[in-house]
């Protein structure tokens, strides 16, 4: 949002060139061409302008504050941690998944998906209705396609103990 008469004068503006701005029910997304960042400006926000965060008080309250602390650091060129939302065998199975269900969505049977994951040697390696990698690459699927219908919006979260 644009940053209060109080706090305009130590806010800088993120960028001379907003790049690319689209307008949605919440405001406009602009995406800054700089650094490929993307963000929700509250109706009145000028992109070009200085502009200030507004975190919610709410459970989601620490993963917004990592991601606003990486796009600060990111902007003023300091090293960028790595997003704690996904580990790497996290990371890894979600590019499986898409991967099996861009096959199973241009008709790649459950064995051809298999073959490109995983290789045709391991793939003949095994009979195929009773193995292992037939089990897993149904389940790539099943998942790829449950991340597609919405189910992507829990990799954003942060997982909190009951």
């Amino acid at each position: 949002m644009a940053a209060p008469a109080h706090l305009a004068e130590i806010a800088q503006p993120l960028s001379d060139d907003p790049g690319v701005l689209h307008d949605g029910p919440e405001g406009a997304y602009a995406i800054y061409r700089d650094t490929w960042t993307q963000l929700l400006l509250l109706p009145g926000a000028d992109p070009r302008g200085r502009l200030v965060a507004v975190i919610p008080l709410d459970p989601e309250m620490p993963g917004r504050l990592e991601a606003l602390t990486r796009l600060w650091r990111s902007l003023h060129g300091r090293p960028v941690p790595a997003d704690t939302r996904m580990t790497p065998l996290q990371r890894r199975r979600l590019r499986l998944m898409l991967q099996a269900v861009d096959g199973h969505t241009n008709g790649a049977s459950y064995r051809d998906i298999a073959i490109a994951l995983y290789g045709e040697r391991r793939v003949a390696a095994e009979p195929w209705k009773t193995s292992p990698l037939r089990d897993s690459v149904i389940g790539l699927v099943k998942g790829g396609l449950a991340v597609i219908g919405g189910g992507y919006l829990n990799l954003l979260r942060h997982r909190r103990r009951p």
